[in-house]
């Protein structure tokens, strides 16, 4: 079992910028992946970022350029850069870890076995 708390959720205004922490306990050394998706009001959950055990990382592409996805082995902690926010950016902002070591699909929330209860992030424009 893996336990995930996300924080650094807030308001801020378009153009800026937050980092969300995902602090990971438990047996983390079975997460092979590690990634952060959102769900904003009526709309499904999607993938943000993701990174494999070895580092790699993937982005949408909505995000690609904007955040960073990064780890912190020795504090079992996960991070989320983002920056220049959007309004379309506002969502609900969810931890996710995977055991597997399947490559398919690294943003697929369907994928994710181990789940944060999340962190909102309201940006307003």
């Amino acid at each position: 079992q893996v336990q995930l708390v996300e924080s650094g959720g807030g308001s801020v205004q378009a153009g800026g910028s937050l980092r969300l922490s995902c602090k990971a306990s438990g047996n983390t050394d079975s997460s092979y992946w590690m990634g952060w998706f959102r769900q904003a009001p009526g709309k499904e959950r999607e993938g943000v970022a993701s990174l494999d055990i070895f580092g790699s990382t993937f982005y949408a592409d909505s995000v690609q350029g904007r955040f960073t996805i990064s780890k912190d082995n020795d504090k079992n902690t996960l991070y989320l850069q983002m920056n220049s926010l959007k309004f379309e950016d506002t969502a609900m902002y969810y931890c996710a870890a995977d055991s597997s070591r399947d490559y398919y699909q690294p943003l697929r929330p369907g994928k994710y076995n181990y789940w944060g209860q999340g962190t909102q992030v309201t940006v307003s424009s």
